[in-house]
């Protein structure tokens, strides 16, 4: 029955009020989507990245590895692992093609990795994270839009007061719980944005820590088989 009352308030109100509630219904919709649309985002990127990296130790050769990555779609550390391989073959056809020193090369291959994985990294990031400000904005913005619609209906209340003469609870209380319920429909909207918004933030920490921690340990392996061959070649 309230949701009733609620309902034929916004729908007897004026075309401010009406504005506004619309306003806030579609950022509304806009951020449920996305919170809903991230949540399945990071609970499959979460069950790849538990998957490829049990299969990655699993593998005797980076090419094993390979093949593996290629069967992960929304995985980060699979993506990173892509990228560093693919730059690690590039550089090994530039090394046939021009042999260089040795040592050389491993230093430069090292920081060309380096700077693949970073790129990749901020890449993978990015696309998690993406319309993830649309949530900070919506926590930040509706709680004001709601307000607005709140003050704009007690200034409409305070009108028909003095048009009325009469300032009896009657006359004000309809205006003012009119007023109200931008507010709350505002503090509606912007709560959840928030949450999640701090949720989903706190998720990205823990992709780029475990993207971070599997870059290095890519590396490492890299820079092994690397003094692996120069201590062969000597």
């Amino acid at each position: 029955m309230q949701q009733l009352d609620i309902l034929s308030m916004i729908l007897h109100a004026g075309p401010v009020a009406k504005l506004v509630m619309a306003v806030l219904l579609g950022f509304s919709i806009a951020s449920w989507t996305i919170i809903f649309r991230k949540i399945v985002m990071f609970r499959a990127a979460k069950r790849e990245s538990a998957r490829f990296i049990e299969r990655f130790w699993q593998c005797r050769t980076l090419a094993e590895a390979n093949q593996a990555a290629e069967e992960m779609d929304v995985c980060p550390e699979a993506a990173l692992f892509l990228a560093g391989y693919e730059e690690l073959q590039r550089l090994k056809v530039g090394r046939r093609e021009s042999e260089p020193d040795p040592a050389t090369f491993r230093a430069a291959c090292m920081e060309n990795l380096q700077r693949t994985l970073r790129r990749t990294t901020s890449e993978q990031l990015a696309l998690l994270g993406a319309w993830l400000p649309f949530l900070a904005t919506t926590g930040n913005a509706t709680p004001f839009i709601g307000l607005f619609g709140t003050v704009w209906g007690i200034m409409a209340s305070f009108q028909d007061i003095g048009v009325k003469g009469s300032a009896s609870l009657a006359v004000v209380a309809p205006g003012i719980s009119e007023a109200l319920v931008a507010t709350a429909a505002g503090l509606a909207v912007a709560i959840p944005a928030v949450v999640f918004y701090n949720y989903f933030a706190s998720q990205l920490v823990l992709v780029e820590d475990g993207m971070t921690n599997f870059g290095d340990d890519f590396l490492n392996l890299v820079e092994r088989d690397f003094l692996h061959r120069l201590r062969r070649e000597k």
